[in-house]
């Protein structure tokens, strides 16, 4: 039973060792720019030695790929959550106003995820890794227009339910790019909810 106590504790240990970490590594990436951020810095940080780091992660690319699941995870649910709610129809303006009334608009996070796109594309083996968690996304957009789509047509010049995620996550993309430079959320959220709209009622609004 002693072993069993202090197994359980040093898991609990690990596990907020490794939040801490990631908690400050986020912090770290968004005001100096992942490439520009070394290990000891995010140690430093954090209050933890390198043994720490090396504990929980192999690499910077790893450690960022853990924050990029936690926000990539959280928006898959949100997006999952903002599109149950009708059944198997799916009110397309009222579902688009769920989504980006919760949707993660954060733009430190929006920092740190551009730093490491303009990474990744220069690494073919760490852009294939982040194109896989960009999937997640769109897999949970296109699974909820694939259960809608016999009571909800969508336009046809997305094509299937996944062309129709790609536009949708496409449009995401664009939106938090502006935002990186107006740093206006509400009026994000506006064009969000515009661009949404357009794309998936062909063009139209409600009455």
């Amino acid at each position: 039973m002693a072993v069993k106590a202090t197994t359980g504790r040093v898991t609990r240990r690990r596990v907020r060792t490794r939040a801490n970490l990631l908690e400050a590594a986020f912090g770290v990436f968004a005001a100096k720019g992942f490439g520009r951020v070394s290990i000891e810095e995010v140690c430093e940080a954090a209050g933890y030695s390198r043994g720490a780091f090396y504990s929980n992660f192999d690499s910077l690319d790893e450690l960022f790929f853990a924050l990029y699941r936690q926000r990539a995870d959280l928006i898959a649910e949100q997006v999952s959550g903002a599109l149950a709610s009708d059944g198997p129809d799916l009110d397309v303006p009222g579902a688009v106003d769920r989504v980006t009334e919760v949707l993660l608009l954060d733009r430190d996070w929006l920092l740190v995820k551009t730093d490491f796109l303009v990474h990744a594309a220069r690494d073919p083996a760490v852009s294939r890794s982040l194109l896989e968690h960009r999937a997640r996304l769109r897999r949970a957009v296109a699974d909820r227009l694939v259960r809608a789509r016999g009571h909800t047509p969508l336009p046809a010049v997305l094509g299937d339910s996944e062309g129709a995620a790609r536009a949708v996550v496409a449009a995401y993309d664009g939106v938090t790019t502006q935002l990186l430079l107006d740093r206006d959320v509400e009026h994000a959220r506006d064009w969000l909810r515009q661009l949404l709209t357009a794309l998936l009622t062909d063009g139209s609004t409600r009455q």
